[in-house]
C-alpha cells in the first residue's frame, strides 16, 4: 500500500524504523528534508554502513517501485538510459522490403518509437508507475567514469533525459533518488550541488547494538554486546577494511547459528572469515591479538555492570 511522504523528522524516523533500518537524527533529518523538497540524497561512506539499505527501505515502507541502477566503469547511456532494439528494428525494415512498401522517411519513423525503446533504469524511472513516483537508487556512482557523472546532470536537475529520435522525456513527478559512494574517487561538485548530503557513519556502540537487536535478534543479549565491542574495537585499528554492520549483523548471526552464547578466543579465530574480507586483516587478528582485544572487551563489559 502506497503511504505518504513523512510530514517530520520524529515521522521519518518511524518511517525507517518500521523497515527495522534503525537510524540516528541527523539522518532523518536529511532524508525528510530531501522528500520535502524532492531533492536527491547522495549519501558517502564506508561499505557496509547501510547506505543502499536506506533507498530499500523507502520503497519498501512507502510502498514505491525500487529501481536499481548498479554503477560500474565504462557504464554508459546504452546501459543506463535507453538503447533501440536494434533487432527487432532489422526485422521490421526487412518485412517493409519485403511487402514492397518501403518509403525511408516513413520507415524511420516507424521504427524509431516507443515500440522500438528499451527502457533502463533512469528511463524507468521517469515513467509514471501505478503507486507512485518510484524510488531510485543510483549505487556506487564512485565507480563509473566521469562523463558519466556528466550525463546525470539533466536527469538530477529537470529528471527529463533526451532522445534524439523522439525528443525530451519529462517525469510527469519526480522520482525519490538515493545515490550511494564509497568514496573511492571523488564526485564533481556540479552533481552534489543538485543534491543534499549526508555521511553515514559507524555506529556507535549502542545504536549497533540495537540494529543487531533488530537484525539479528536470534543472538543472546550478552552476545551481541561482546559482537558489538569487538568490533568497534577493530574499527579503531589500522585495518586493509574495517567490518562495516553488514560484517557485525553477519557474524552474530552466524554465531546465534552454531549456538555461541558468550565468545572465546577460539570462536573468533574459526570465524573471522565472516567478519573481515582481506587475509592480511586476519591474519593479524588471528591468535594471541584477539584473545587482547575480545579480554578487553569483557573487562570493559565488567566495568560497565558494576557502575
Amino acid at each position: 500500500m502506497t503511504r505518504r511522504i513523512p510530514a517530520s523528522i520524529d515521522a521519518t524516523l518511524e518511517l525507517l524504523r518500521g523497515g527495522d533500518y534503525v537510524a540516528d537524527r541527523s539522518l532523518a533529518t536529511v532524508l525528510y528534508l530531501a522528500l520535502k523538497l524532492g531533492r536527491p540524497l547522495f549519501t558517502e561512506g564506508e561499505a557496509g554502513v547501510g547506505k543502499t539499505e536506506i533507498a530499500k527501505v523507502l520503497a519498501q515502507t512507502l510502498g514505491r517501485r525500487l529501481i536499481r541502477l548498479q554503477c560500474y566503469e565504462g557504464l554508459d547511456a546504452a546501459s543506463a538510459v535507453y538503447e533501440w532494439n536494434y533487432a527487432r528494428q532489422m526485422i521490421e525494415i526487412r518485412l517493409a522490403e519485403a511487402q514492397g512498401t518501403v518509403d525511408r522517411d516513413m520507415l524511420g519513423s516507424d521504427v524509431f518509437n516507443e515500440r522500438f525503446l528499451i527502457r533502463r533504469p533512469l528511463l524507468e524511472a521517469l515513467q509514471p508507475q501505478p503507486e507512485g513516483p518510484p524510488v531510485l537508487l543510483i549505487d556506487e556512482l564512485d565507480r563509473t567514469d566521469e562523463p558519466f557523472e556528466a550525463y546525470l546532470l539533466e536527469v538530477l536537475s529537470d529528471f527529463q533525459v533526451t532522445i534524439p529520435e523522439l525528443g525530451t522525456v519529462k517525469a510527469p513527478e519526480a522520482p525519490i533518488v538515493v545515490i550511494t559512494s564509497n568514496r573511492t574517487r571523488e564526485i564533481h561538485d556540479a552533481l552534489k550541488r543538485r543534491c543534499f548530503y549526508h555521511w553515514v557513519d559507524y555506529p556507535d556502540a549502542a545504536r549497533e547494538q540495537q540494529i543487531l537487536a533488530v537484525k539479528a535478534p536470534g543472538a543472546p543479549a550478552r552476545l551481541t554486546r561482546q559482537v558489538v565491542g569487538f568490533v568497534q574495537e577493530l574499527r579503531r585499528m589500522d585495518l586493509f577494511k574495517a567490518p562495516g554492520v553488514a560484517e557485525s549483523i553477519d557474524w552474530a548471526t552466524a554465531l546465534s547459528e552454531l549456538n555461541v552464547l558468550d565468545l572465546d578466543p577460539r570462536t573468533i579465530n574459526d570465524t573471522l572469515g565472516v567478519l573481515l574480507k582481506y587475509q592480511d586483516d586476519i591474519q593479524r587478528l588471528q591468535g594471541s591479538e584477539a584473545a587482547q582485544i575480545l579480554e578487553r572487551v569483557k573487562s570493559e563489559m565488567l566495568v560497565g555492570q558494576a557502575g
